[in-house]
């Protein structure tokens, strides 16, 4: 039986990580953090890094720490890394971004994103960046998705930016499959490899737009209080975090599917219909959802 080494399996990416690979049938092992990962990793075909530090905590000197550490584990162990990399480190580059697309940061925290990927990438072990848009997931566990659909049940959506504007987003459960079908062709991927998840590219109109076919009702958006991130930021580490990635709800976005394609030819995601029906009934509104237009 194959094994896989979970680090971060509590986290968002790294729990639905977790249940696909036993899905599929694999062994997995859950790192605990403080521990020694290469010990962790010992026999392991694959290590899932998903680990962060939380709430976006000292990134500058946290995220190589947990890097080295993880590429330390690979080496030991030959395990292939699978890692889940973001869009932080594009910028404004022109989109759809890709593998050839430049990473021109405009934020601390891409500069530390695309740090890291050089750092793997120099590191000679088997490495999957596996890179999608926003999380979500039918927990509302992800934090600006989860935020902006706490108001559903009483027909609000929050906007983080301009209502109209498309927007990449991972839904988790696909992402975590995508995973598990790459490390099923490890062995013929390339040492390093930069596979966009394209997902979902929607706007807050169009979830908007698909929540009253689904349901028959009506919903409104309110506006995220970014004033409020500006005046905490001073005092509140994840508000000045936070307000650093505002430009990403104003900038239309989407990432290139072509290289996932290329790899996993046969690989379906989740409509947009079918994840906003899974939204709605985390909201207690299974009881208006009209499934023809699901699956229409």
């Amino acid at each position: 039986m194959a094994v896989v080494l979970v680090a971060g399996a509590s986290g968002l990416f790294g729990s639905h990580a977790a249940r696909a690979f036993a899905a599929a049938g694999w062994e997995v092992r859950r790192y605990q953090r403080g521990t020694d990962m290469a010990q962790a990793a010992r026999g392991a075909d694959v290590i899932v890094n998903a680990m962060n530090p939380p709430m976006y905590h000292d990134w500058g000197r946290l995220v190589p720490a947990i890097t080295a550490q993880a590429i330390a584990a690979a080496r030991a162990s030959g395990a292939t890394l699978i890692v889940p990399a973001s869009v932080y480190n594009y910028g404004v580059q022109p989109r759809p971004w890709g593998p050839s697309t430049p990473q021109k940061p405009n934020t601390r925290k891409g500069a530390v994103r695309v740090q890291m990927e050089a750092d793997y990438r120099a590191s000679g072990v088997p490495v999957i960046l596996l890179r999608g848009g926003d999380f979500m997931d039918a927990e509302g566990k992800t934090q600006a998705m989860g935020m902006a659909l706490r108001g559903l049940a009483k027909g609000k959506v929050m906007a983080f930016g301009g209502e109209d504007v498309p927007r990449a987003y991972a839904y988790l459960p696909d992402m975590a499959r995508a995973a598990v079908e790459l490390a099923a062709v490890r062995d013929g991927l390339p040492r390093f490899a930069d596979i966009p998840f394209a997902g979902l590219t929607f706007s807050v109109q169009d979830l908007l737009a698909m929540f009253e076919k689904l349901s028959g009702q009506t919903y409104r958006v309110t506006k995220f209080p970014w004033w409020l991130m500006r005046v905490a930021s001073p005092v509140w580490e994840l508000a000045r975090e936070l307000t650093e990635m505002r430009y990403l709800y104003d900038l239309p976005h989407r990432l290139d599917g072509a290289t996932m394609q290329t790899v996993l030819p046969d690989f379906q995601t989740t409509g947009l219909a079918e994840v906003a029906a899974v939204q709605l009934r985390r909201a207690g509104l299974a009881a208006q959802i009209d499934p023809q237009r699901v699956m229409a």
